[in-house]
């Protein structure tokens, strides 16, 4: 049995809440990455998709898949489906994409949308909370912040290493956008063309104070809450990233941001890769506390240049259910439009808040 084949990927701009993107609910956001990849990999008629499952993490819930199908103009008949593993929830879908292609050969839309900007306010017993629970009682269950901050301590990350961090991703980004290596992956909605988070002057950070008492985590080493969306194509076959392997794990709730370790062991010894063969690895830059934690496990150096190459999260934005597949969708840019031999590797990893992690191994195929 031949692996699936991703072989179209596309995203929106990338969008602080509240900017660019703010009028642009999920079916804006999602059905244009939907479209634009179906015509990317020449799919003219809506039956040739099975299905589109998007991950999606804060709403407004009416299965945000299957409206962005709609919304693309698919046609009534092509159903969809959504799914949630929070920060992981984009690669999550694709990979679930990838199981389903493997059992009947027929191609499927996957990714992720968040709209930040149009989530509708949570409340329970009226009053308003930013998030649910993410472990039942019993776990401990701290937000994405406070995970950051406690992997800090744990690690001994202090402060002047996570900056730099956070700069580089930064500063990585600000020369892809020179060198228009973004360009090919970006579907315009309305007039947001182009990512609005990037900041070359980076440095500035140094002089944010930190969120906590004592903390070394700030604003500045802190991804942004953005708003935005990516798609691909998984097919039987084709030209593109082809599949090779998937996990998800689990790990202790109280340190989430560990998540993507163990999962990128996963996928390499599912595979028989070693680290050293992979060319390209996207990680999803939550905090680079937590990235800084996940390549330490990994015995790779911060500045490994085959980590977010282009920039991370750090730099572009996360929103959270699509954040996963940009990282997906940034490795076909690096590896497919980017023109490297078949044969080569890359992985896509996310840490996931209540403790888990998901990746996914791909391999160049022409």
């Amino acid at each position: 049995m031949t692996d699936p084949v991703i072989v179209s990927a596309r995203r929106t701009p990338l969008a602080l809440r509240g900017r660019a993107l703010a009028g642009a609910d999920v079916g804006v956001l999602g059905g244009a990455v939907v479209a634009a990849v179906v015509a990317d990999a020449g799919l003219a008629h809506a039956g040739g998709i099975a299905d589109v499952v998007l991950g999606n993490c804060v709403g407004p819930g009416g299965n945000p898949g299957r409206i962005a199908a709609l919304a693309a103009g698919l046609g009534p008949a092509v159903p969809g489906g959504t799914v949630d593993r929070q920060c992981g929830s984009g690669l999550a879908a694709i990979l679930d994409a990838a199981a389903a292609v493997r059992v009947d050969g027929r191609p499927r839309v996957a990714g992720g949308v968040e709209s930040a900007s149009t989530a509708p306010e949570r409340r329970r017993d009226g009053v308003a909370y930013t998030r649910a629970p993410f472990a039942p009682p019993g776990f401990a269950d701290p937000d994405m912040l406070r995970a950051a901050e406690d992997l800090a301590a744990h690690d001994g990350i202090d402060r002047a290493r996570q900056e730099a961090h956070a700069a580089r991703s930064h500063l990585r980004a600000a020369a892809a956008v020179a060198a228009g290596r973004f360009d090919a992956e970006i579907v315009a909605v309305g007039a947001a063309r182009r990512d609005d988070a990037i900041s070359p002057h980076a440095g500035v950070r140094e002089r944010l104070p930190a969120l906590f008492p004592g903390g070394t985590v700030t604003a500045g080493t802190s991804t942004r809450i953005g708003d935005g969306a990516a798609a691909v194509v998984v097919a039987a076959s084709g030209p593109g990233l082809a599949i090779r392997a998937g996990a998800v794990v689990g790990v202790d709730p109280a340190l989430p941001g560990i998540g993507a370790a163990p999962a990128i062991e996963a996928v390499l010894a599912a595979s028989g890769v070693s680290l050293r063969d992979v060319a390209a690895i996207e990680l999803v830059e939550a905090f680079a506390a937590q990235s800084i934690g996940v390549l330490s496990r990994l015995r790779l150096a911060d500045d490994d240049p085959r980590v977010c190459a282009d920039g991370g999260a750090l730099a572009l934005g996360h929103p959270w259910g699509a954040s996963g597949a940009v990282a997906v969708v940034r490795l076909f840019s690096r590896l497919v439009r980017g023109e490297v031999p078949a044969g080569t590797i890359g992985v896509a990893a996310a840490s996931i808040g209540g403790g888990m992690g998901v990746a996914a191994l791909v391999e160049v195929v022409r």
